[in-house]
């Protein structure tokens, strides 16, 4: 019996390779040739990216190429982008001559604030008007997005006034006289932007992308709406939340007007305020100018390397929605 069972299984096996070797094996699809039109049309393409880079990059190597270069290279060979002579001495000028040290400290905790405050009042904000629902809800998205559309030097005489006026505060009395109110103060810079209309609009439409059945879950769950934001929806927005967060870091930081106005003590200059210190009405120091940019697009640059992740994962994420 064991012999009949061999016998049919060869013989299933020699029936099978009899076919396969009848059967005709599908060639590979063979590509078509190009045509002069499509490879014209590459290498266009090609020529055009690499223009686009170079015309993108050629600033930044030329900034940091004078960054190193003595005063007198700097003016006798502007366009040159290897320095003959390269020195670091415009980097400890940046530091000696003005208390760039401290400029920097400030623009940290302005870039740090405003990101945090924009991240937590964007969400909540974001996440009201994406996942509630109440009488008048389009009638305030509709005034957000309007103030969108206002220049932000309209409204900077209105707010200046505002911050002056806040009352007990900077020596200010009930009515908000007799002091400079939050003049001068971190909280002049942080508090008009804390919850932008930007932030509120980005996040609106982030949260739209989530399922409203998680909120709808925890609500019978017995959850309150902040506990369902801050523990279901707030997490799930992690990838909107660090795009956010690096644009809003990334506008306080290089912020210069608003500072310069509300801003009047040297001790609470920025870094983009004290780059101005270099340039007068008689001169410009370049080399110093040069270095302390390299040195100020340092943090921008860190914080994106480390959030990247997080905004390819917040593209993925809406793309699949």
């Amino acid at each position: 019996m064991t012999n009949t069972l061999n016998g049919s299984v060869d013989g299933g096996s020699a029936v099978q390779t009899a076919l396969a070797a009848r059967t005709p094996v599908a060639a590979a699809p063979t590509a078509r040739p190009r045509t002069p039109r499509q490879r014209a049309g590459t290498i266009a393409w090609y020529v055009g990216v690499i223009l686009v880079s170079i015309v993108t990059v050629a600033p930044l190597v030329w900034t940091i190429s004078t960054s190193i270069k003595p005063a007198t290279e700097i003016l006798s060979g502007a366009l040159s982008l290897i320095p003959d002579n390269p020195t670091i001495e415009n980097y400890v000028r940046v530091f000696d001559e003005v208390p760039f040290g401290r400029y920097f400290v400030n623009s940290l905790v302005l870039g740090i604030g405003g990101a945090a405050t924009n991240i937590f009042f964007g969400a909540l904000g974001g996440y009201a008007l994406a996942k509630l629902r109440f009488r008048g809800r389009t009638a305030v998205f509709a005034v957000f997005l309007s103030s969108l559309m206002i220049p932000g030097i309209i409204t900077m005489i209105p707010s200046f006034l505002i911050l002056r006026s806040i009352p007990f505060a900077g020596g200010n009395d009930i009515l908000g006289q007799g002091g400079l109110g939050l003049i001068n103060t971190y909280w002049a810079v942080i508090i008009p932007g804390a919850a932008g209309a930007f932030a509120v609009f980005f996040m609106k439409q982030f949260f739209e992308t989530l399922p409203d059945e998680l909120g709808e879950a925890a609500r019978i769950d017995g959850a309150g709406e902040f506990r369902i934001f801050a523990l279901i929806y707030f997490p799930l927005a992690k990838a909107g939340l660090a795009v956010l967060g690096i644009i809003s870091f990334q506008a306080g930081w290089n912020n210069f007007l608003w500072p310069l106005i509300v801003l009047n003590s040297q001790d609470m200059m920025t870094v983009q305020v004290g780059l101005a210190s270099f340039v007068n009405n008689y001169e410009t120091a370049f080399g110093p100018l040069m270095a302390g940019t390299v040195v100020a697009s340092l943090p921008v640059l860190l914080v994106f390397l480390f959030a990247q992740r997080y905004i390819i994962e917040g593209v993925a994420h809406v793309g699949t929605k």
